[in-house]
C-alpha cells in the first residue's frame, strides 16, 4: 500500500487531533490550532482537511450525542488511525534528525 503523504496544515491537524484526544471535534481542534500556530486559521480549512484526512484513511470520525439543548447537533469527534500515529512517528524522527546540529547555527545568525 502506497504511503500518504500530508502537507504541513494536515499534519498539524493530526497532531492537534492527538493533543485533544477525545474531545477532538470541530471547535476545539480550530481553537487548538489557532492558539499554537499564532495565526489565523479559518474554521473551514479545519473541516477541508479533516475530510481530506479521513478520505486518506488517517483519522475515523464518530457521531457523538446531540447537544442537550433544543435543537442540538450531534458532533463529530475525530480519532487517529494507526497509520497516522505511525506518520506521526516518521515524521518526528525525520525531522528531529534534520534538525541536530543546526540549534547552534540559527543562535549564530542571530
Amino acid at each position: 500500500m502506497p504511503r500518504e503523504s500530508i502537507g504541513e496544515f494536515e499534519q498539524l491537524v493530526l497532531l492537534t487531533i492527538l493533543r485533544l484526544g477525545s474531545q477532538a471535534y470541530g471547535v476545539p481542534i480550530h481553537e487548538e490550532l489557532s492558539k499554537h500556530t499564532e495565526r489565523p486559521i479559518l474554521r473551514p480549512s479545519v473541516y477541508v482537511a479533516l475530510r481530506r484526512l479521513e478520505e486518506k484513511g488517517l483519522i475515523v470520525s464518530r457521531l457523538g450525542s446531540p447537544e442537550p439543548r433544543r435543537g442540538g447537533r450531534a458532533r463529530r469527534y475525530f480519532e487517529l488511525e494507526p497509520a497516522a500515529m505511525e506518520l506521526l512517528r516518521e515524521t518526528r524522527a525525520t525531522l528531529l534528525s534534520l534538525w541536530d546540529g543546526i540549534a547552534p547555527q540559527l543562535e549564530e545568525s542571530r
